[in-house]
């Protein structure tokens, strides 16, 4: 038994030597993407602009800065999420606090 062992460990090691699976280390490659300047970071013509709520915000806070919203839905799920759908963007929330604010496309 210990014959067969051998045989089947020498065979093995010799593989691991050869391609140096023990001895290299783990590589990644890194992209490098320059920064561009404050001074160039210019808005591309035809994007716009708009303000959102911040992460955080409170429904209050949200309804004084942005005024009420267009639709309220109802909330859904647990913990409860609910979804405030302006013109121009939709802002979530779990509880009374923003989650996430996403901007709407304009329909042509």
């Amino acid at each position: 038994m210990r014959r067969l062992s051998t045989l089947f460990t020498l065979p093995a090691l010799a593989f691991v030597l050869a391609s140096g699976l023990s001895s290299t280390p783990a590589r990644a490659d890194t992209l490098a993407v320059p920064e561009a300047a404050p001074e160039k970071a210019q808005p591309q013509a035809g994007t716009i602009s708009i303000d959102l709520p911040g992460r955080g915000m409170t429904m209050a806070e949200v309804e004084k800065r942005f005024g009420p919203p267009a639709k309220k839905e109802d909330e859904v799920g647990d913990p409860p999420i609910t979804r405030w759908v302006y013109e121009d963007f939709v802002v979530y929330f779990e509880y009374q606090y923003v989650i996430h604010a996403v901007a709407t496309p304009a329909l042509p």
